[in-house]
This record gives structure tokens, C-alpha cells and sequence, in this order.
């Protein structure tokens, strides 16, 4: 194979080497052939030969790019090196990762594979200049970099795109690395539990466990199991095929410890350990395919071939520069000659079909079923209705249209006033039971953990599906930070795909028996902050119409996060659809207005804690005031412009109410803002309103008798709304 001394894509290399043993044997075609997607062989010897070439270019890449910046995180990426480099020469390019900080080792490969030339990267020169440079590669897997399916930042979440995607796109293989430090957290074994029985029949992920020994600045601890107890353990969560490859097994450098580089061993023991992880590679993916539950465990120390092993490899400092002696060692001893580069980038660019920024399922739009026409249904005013019953008929029509849709809810449908939706759309259990609304195909998927219900819900959302993740306000909290990953990956995407739309009822008010455990609004701190972030838009119905009017909108959108909130309690219509349609533009909605000495503006969030302000308004209408009631249902609009920073948002919505359209509304001589949930709600109209104001929101849950009386113990009561907008007036 003849090539340029050095090509193009090498520039900004810092040492090249010359070729490795027998590389005019094995070195002069490429192992995936022109016209071809994988190599013909996972047993093949010029396949072996190249897969470790990969191998090596993946730690050069990952230990040059870091070192630019004197920052970032090598270590754990090089341990499990030999395994993504199988991935791709086998054709697999749908992998994600539970471990953010693998990232600079993905984008290694992407850039071998020329996906990164999407966004201005030809060359390990600008590899390094754009690391960690704004709009650049990001210290964490991001939404934004082309070929990478999905973010990765917090541990324990990868699993749920990897489940996600088999879910949506069957006969696709869906590898997840995922870090043996990572394995810690509560959720990663749960997940796959439950998600593997509810849907026993989808298998077409594969978890890669990195078995390193080490996480981010001590011993793992798992790193004191020995192989059998591990291997037992992942039998013991449902995986029928464990597969573990062990570096120490091919080790003829008498290495110490259970955990060795095989980067240390002979030449043909490398490619002896190579050719091992080549195989089982091959095997778990094809077993994975193929119906049965595996899971694939690559034990290798961590920082294997870089600058240092073990934690210490874990990240990089000030001072970590490519002119330090170990970086430049580490480097030398990876260095692979122009001949080799050509090589593998050639392997990278055809395996799968091409770059993964062209090929891998993220990188266009799943087409979705038509939904029809809504079924909405108008109450008529004053009738007493349950919001989120309303709600739910609405989300069993989207079911049925929709084979694809999933509702998700940690076991509590029923409970929150939407059993309805168990009725429509079936509770996925292989167990058949009337009685429970269950069977294998149903459309709901119940696990008591809310990591497992945000999470799949949100990713299947990001790849692509319509999804509902329903939550009581009070525990939704526990799923919220896959949730705000992905509405952040969202805000970055290349393309539109549907927002991911929860549902939480019975807000705190409603919780009155159960105390102060049921009664945690502070989620929404969680959102007010996150409005500002551009895509974040969560909706405050304040009856069964509004409720309707704000989930068919939201059915619409792309690329937003909307949380809405709602009660289960049967409440009064106090709105139309229309003012409701006016009042998501707008921001809020003019339910009660009357003229006076003095206008009074109660800015109100949410359906409870209308009772006490209209009875407020009508003790103060006695004494001769005017009163406005605003209905507070999407505050993101309340904002100004410059508050949000929406123009860099994908499927960028820059609609915000004009200062005029706000005097209108909110204009008054005192305004008094109240929600039963977090005070920070209400940020944007306390920052534009000119009147003199005030704010009653919650402060603690308490065991009562009843709403009134909880309302009454956080100081929202009629009596208390009145004296303190009298003592506002000027």
C-alpha cells in the first residue's frame, strides 16, 4: 500500500514510529475490505493485527488531545481501547457510554472516522486546538458532537440510551460502556432488570463493562471481587451470557496485581489479547442480536499505554503538557508510522458504511406516526373535573396512533388519577392480568424506580420517539438528572426530535395526610433555573381545559424540555380552550378582573392555590378594591429575551410576552405573587413587574387534615393574601 509520507489528517501529530512487526505482512490492505462494512473475520490475523493498530492510534489520539489542553481525562478510555477498536472493525457504531469522561477516547474515534469533519476538525491539529474550547469538544459527551448518539456526564445513565435505541431501532446493535466505578451507582443493574422484564424480547443492547480496577482517585470497589463473583453477579441481574476477557490471562511480563496493561506484554501476546477481545466481541454482539442477554467484561488496568496506570491516570493537570518527559514517553511508545494511520483511518471511515455522523440512527430523523386529531374534549365552566384524567384520555389516543409511544411511571397511574391510561394503553408485564390492565405488549412501563421511568422516557425521546414520563411532583425529583441531561443534549442537537413531556401530579397541596414526604416541590427550583437555559417550558395548567390545550401543544414541539403540572383532584373549569391557547403564547391568562379604588394583581401558578386568592379577591372587592387574577401557565414566556438564552437553542423559540402585552396583564398598584410550589417560578414576573410586590410560596410540608389547612400552615390564606396587598398600596 503506497501513501503520502504523512497524510493530510496527520498533521499536528507530534511523533510518528516506524512499523510494527510484521506489517508487511499484515499492513498492506485494509482489513475492511473497499465496498465492505466490517471485516470478514473476527479470527482473520490482518484483522487481529489491525484491530491493535487501532488500538494504539485510539491512546495516541486520547493522550495528545488531552495533553494539549493539560486537561481532561485519558486513563479510563485507554483500559478498554482494544474493545472500541473491535467495535468498529466488526461495524458497530451505535455505542454509547455511561462514563463522561471516556470522552476525549470518542472522540478520537470519531475524529479516525471522519465524522468530526462535520464540524471543522480534519486534522489532530485541530483536534487538539477545538478540546475543550467553546463550541468545540466538550469536556463531557454533549448533544452536539456529530456521530455520538448520546451525552454522557452524570454516572449511571448511559444504560438508558442503549435501551432506548434497541427499543426503537431493532436489528441495530447498541454497545454501552460502562465504567467499573459507574457500576456503583444504585440504577445501572435496575434498569436492565426491569427493562428486561417488561421487554425480554429486546436485546439488541450490549453493556462493555470497563473492568479497570480504579475510579476516579482510588480502587474501585468492585475491584475486589474476584472473576467468578463478578461473573455471578451480572448472571445473578438476568444477563444469560457473560463474557469476560482478562488481560492477566495473555500477561508474560510479570506484571503484579489482578489488573495488568497489556500494553506491557510481547508483541504476540498483544495480539493474542487483541485477538481474545476481537472475539468475544464479536460473540457477545452477535449473541446480544440474537435473542440472548449478554454482557461483555474487559479487565485491563486502567491507563493502559498512556502516561501513567491506575487513578493516576485518570485525569490530567496543570503542567501535563506534551513537553512532559512521561507524556512524551507515553507518547513515543504508541507513535505509529503514516503507513498505519492511513490504515486505520481507512478501517474507521468504511466500517458501518461510512462516518458515524452519516450512518449511526441518531443522525436523522425517525419518522413518526400521525397522530389525527386530538380528542379534546371542552368542559363547560364551573364543572368539576379532574386535570390529569382529562389529560390521559388524550395520551391513550396518542398510544394508539403511535405503536412506538411509551408511558412511564414508577407504578402509580392509578394513584394519580390516570388509571385510565393503564385501561387504554396496558401496563408491558409478561404477566397477564385483567384485573391490573397488563400484558407482554402494553405501552406502559411501571419500574418503582424513577431513574428507570425519566430514564428511558427521555432517551427515547432523544433518539427520536414520543414518550410521557408521568411523576407524583414529590418523588420526581429522584429521575430528574438524566432528564435535565438530555433536555441540555436537546438544546445542543443537530436535529428536531421530540420533546420530552412529563407529567407530575399531586403537587404538594394535595399531600396533606401524607406529610412532609409526599411534599417536596423543590423540583421546581430545578426548573425555574432551567428556563433560562432556553428549551425548558414548564406548564401550569389550572384546569381540566388547560391541561388538554397544554399537552396537544406541547405534542408539537421539538427539542423542548416541558414539565407540566397539574392536580388529581376534581377542580372547577375555570378557562376555555382558546384563553388557554392565548394563555401558552402569552404567558398567563386574565382569569378575574374588577375596578376599584386601587388594583390589586394576584399572579397565580397553579389550580389549588386559586381558591384562597379568589376568596382573597373578593374580601378586597368588599372593601372597594379592583382585582386582577392572572393564571400563571408557562412562564418561560414571562421572561424578557435577554433572560434566556434561547437563541442558541436548536429549534431555537425566541417567543416571549412584549413589556407592553405585560403592563396589560400584570399592570397594577400592587401585584402579590402565589404558588403552592417554589417561589422561583414567579422570577420572571417579579423581575418585570413596576409595582410594588410581594410573594407567597411554599415553605414546609406538614401532616394535616386537608389542603385548606396545609395552605393555611405555609400562610396562604385569604385573609393573608388581603392584608398583605392592602399594606403593599401606595
Amino acid at each position: 500500500m503506497t501513501v503520502a509520507a504523512h497524510p493530510a489528517f496527520c498533521q499536528g501529530i507530534r511523533f510518528f514510529g516506524e512499523n510494527l512487526p510484521d506489517f508487511d505482512r499484515y499492513g498492506q490492505e485494509t482489513a475492511i475490505a473497499s465496498g465492505a462494512k466490517a471485516i470478514s473475520s473476527a479470527s482473520d490475523p490482518q484483522a487481529v493485527y489491525q484491530t491493535l493498530l487501532a488500538a494504539d492510534a485510539l491512546r495516541y489520539l486520547t493522550l495528545q488531545t488531552t495533553a494539549s489542553k493539560e486537561s481532561g481525562h485519558p486513563g479510563g478510555f485507554a483500559s478498554i481501547a482494544e474493545a472500541i477498536a473491535a467495535l468498529v472493525m466488526l461495524g458497530y457504531k451505535n455505542t454509547v457510554t455511561e462514563v463522561g469522561h471516556h470522552a476525549p477516547g470518542f472522540y478520537s474515534t470519531m475524529f479516525l472516522d471522519r465524522s468530526l469533519e462535520a464540524m471543522g476538525i480534519n486534522n489532530v491539529q485541530d483536534l487538539g486546538d477545538r478540546f475543550r474550547e467553546m463550541h468545540g469538544l466538550l469536556g463531557h459527551l454533549s448533544g452536539q458532537i456529530p456521530g455520538l448518539l448520546a451525552p454522557a456526564g452524570p454516572l449511571g445513565q448511559g444504560q438508558h440510551f442503549a435501551m432506548a435505541g434497541a427499543k426503537l431501532y431493532p436489528g441495530v446493535l447498541f454497545p454501552v460502556t460502562i465504567g467499573d466505578g459507574g457500576l456503583g451507582e444504585p440504577y445501572i443493574m435496575s434498569s436492565f432488570g426491569h427493562f428486561h422484564t417488561a421487554y425480554p424480547q429486546i436485546t439488541n443492547f450490549l453493556p462493555i463493562l470497563v473492568w479497570n480496577g480504579f475510579s476516579q482517585e482510588h480502587h474501585s470497589m468492585v475491584s475486589t471481587q474476584s472473576n467468578e463473583a463478578m461473573v455471578n453477579y451480572w448472571q445473578g441481574n438476568g444477563f444469560k451470557n457473560v463474557i469476560l476477557v482478562n488481560a492477566k490471562d495473555f500477561d508474560d511480563s510479570n506484571q503484579a496485581g489482578d489488573f495488568v496493561e497489556s500494553t506491557k506484554f510481547s508483541f504476540q501476546q498483544r495480539l493474542a489479547f487483541t485477538q481474545a477481545v476481537l472475539e468475544a466481541t464479536d460473540k457477545a454482539a452477535q449473541a446480544a442480536l440474537g435473542g440472548t442477554l449478554t454482557v461483555l467484561i474487559v479487565k485491563q488496568l486502567k491507563g493502559a499505554g498512556v502516561h501513567k496506570s491506575g487513578a493516576k491516570s485518570h485525569n490530567l493537570y496543570p503542567g501535563d503538557s506534551l513537553d512532559k518527559d512521561y507524556i512524551v514517553s507515553a507518547l513515543q511508545e504508541r507513535a505509529l508510522s503514516p503507513e498505519a494511520w492511513q490504515l486505520v483511518r481507512t478501517n474507521f471511515e468504511r466500517s458501518h458504511g461510512g462516518p458515524a455522523s452519516q450512518t449511526v440512527v441518531t443522525e436523522s430523523v425517525l419518522p413518526l406516526a400521525d397522530l389525527g386529531t386530538l380528542p379534546l374534549k371542552e368542559f363547560a365552566l364551573e364543572d368539576k373535573q379532574v386535570a390529569t384524567t382529562a389529560m390521559g384520555e388524550l395520551v391513550v389516543h396518542v398510544g394508539k396512533q403511535d405503536s412506538n409511544f411509551v408511558v412511564t411511571n414508577a407504578d402509580g397511574n392509578a394513584a394519580s388519577g390516570i388509571n385510565n391510561i393503564n385501561v387504554g394503553l396496558k401496563i408491558v408485564h409478561p404477566t397477564v392480568d385483567e384485573d391490573y390492565f397488563q400484558q407482554p405488549n402494553g405501552q406502559v412501563y411501571e419500574p418503582l424506580s424513577e431513574d428507570a421511568c425519566a430514564g428511558l422516557a427521555a432517551a427515547q425521546s432523544l433518539f427520536g420517539g414520543r414518550t410521557l414520563w408521568c411523576s407524583y411532583e414529590s418523588f420526581a425529583i429522584n429521575g430528574l438528572p438524566i432528564w435535565q441531561t438530555v433536555t441540555q443534549a436537546m438544546a445542543e442537537l443537530r436535529r428536531p426530535t421530540p420533546s420530552t413531556i412529563t407529567l407530575f401530579t399531586a403537587g404538594a397541596l394535595e399531600q396533606g395526610r401524607n406529610g412532609w414526604t409526599h411534599q417536596r416541590p423543590e423540583i421546581e427550583n430545578y426548573f425555574a433555573a432551567m428556563m433560562r437555559n432556553g428549551n425548558i417550558f414548564p406548564l401550569f395548567p389550572c384546569d381540566a381545559n388547560g391541561i388538554q390545550v397544554c399537552y396537544d401543544w406541547a405534542l408539537t414541539t421539538s427539542n423542548k424540555g416541558i414539565p407540566i403540572t397539574a392536580s388529581k383532584s376534581p377542580l372547577p373549569i375555570r378557562t376555555t380552550f382558546e384563553q388557554n391557547r392565548e394563555g401558552l403564547e402569552k404567558g398567563g391568562i386574565l382569569l378575574h378582573s374588577s375596578t376599584g379604588s386601587k388594583t390589586i394583581v394576584f399572579a397565580v401558578i397553579g389550580d389549588m392555590t386559586l381558591i384562597p386568592v379568589l376568596e382573597a379577591a373578593s374580601q378586597l372587592e368588599s372593601e372597594g378594591y379592583g382585582v386582577k387574577v392572572v393564571s400563571v401557565i408557562n412562564p418561560r414566556r414571562l421572561y424578557r429575551p435577554h433572560d434566556v438564552q434561547w437563541q442558541d437553542c436548536s429549534e431555537a423559540d425566541g417567543g416571549f410576552l412584549s413589556d407592553a402585552e405585560f403592563a396589560e396583564l400584570f399592570g397594577g398598584d400592587a401585584l402579590i405573587g402565589v404558588t403552592g410550589g417554589s417561589g422561583a417560578m414567579l422570577e420572571p414576573v417579579l423581575l418585570r413587574s413596576a409595582s410594588p410586590r410581594d410573594l407567597f410560596a411554599w415553605k414546609r410540608g406538614e401532616t394535616t387534615a386537608s389542603a385548606g389547612q396545609l395552605m393555611a400552615y405555609n400562610g396562604l390564606t385569604a385573609q393573608a393574601l388581603g392584608d398583605r396587598a392592602k399594606a403593599l398600596l401606595p
